[in-house]
């Protein structure tokens, strides 16, 4: 019996391979909460890059494909410039923070665009809607929520194993 309970302990081990790579296995509990502030930080900027953009594309009366193209490249400068403003605070090069930033957001911010975007394609009229319609402003709301669900798991499998946003976390520690 002994035998099976370290077995089952063994499987639980959320970076199995961890400790082959010279570090010991994280805390499940900080991978999580690491994980949760990582998705939020990336919320925030892909957040503050959809607005501008669907207002930005909208006030300039430009066409859906336009707006959208224009909303995803900011949700990705806000997204890393989030990360990177830190880092450089912290006395890193340009080249330094953009490879962290770069590291640390892609797939997260990746994620949470194609779901994000996709929802608001999905909803009927959302992409029709003016600025002052409540269908645009809940529409992107919901999406961006949902989004965020979608990168957490990204998000902590990265972390898990010291990539994705625990490289920034290493360097600035929020």
């Amino acid at each position: 019996m002994a035998g099976h309970d370290h077995h089952h302990h063994h499987g639980a081990d959320p970076a199995p391979h961890a400790e082959h790579q010279g570090r010991p296995a994280p805390d499940p509990a900080q991978v999580n909460r690491l994980a949760v502030a990582a998705t939020l930080h990336c919320l925030t900027g892909c957040g503050i890059g959809e607005v501008l953009g669907m207002v930005i594309g909208t006030g300039l009366g430009w066409g859906n494909l336009q707006t959208m193209g224009l909303a995803i490249v900011l949700a990705f400068i806000f997204g890393y410039a989030l990360t990177m403003v830190p880092l450089l605070r912290s006395g890193m090069t340009m080249g330094q923070a953009l490879r962290i930033g770069l590291a640390a957001d892609t797939a997260s911010i990746t994620v949470m665009e194609i779901v994000d975007n996709l929802i608001i394609l999905a909803v009927p009229g959302a992409m029709d809607a003016h600025l002052d319609s409540p269908l645009f402003w809940g529409t992107l709301a919901v999406a961006l929520i949902i989004a965020a669900f979608a990168a957490y798991p990204v998000n902590r499998w990265l972390i898990a194993r010291g990539r994705g946003h625990a490289l920034a976390h290493q360097h600035h520690g929020h």
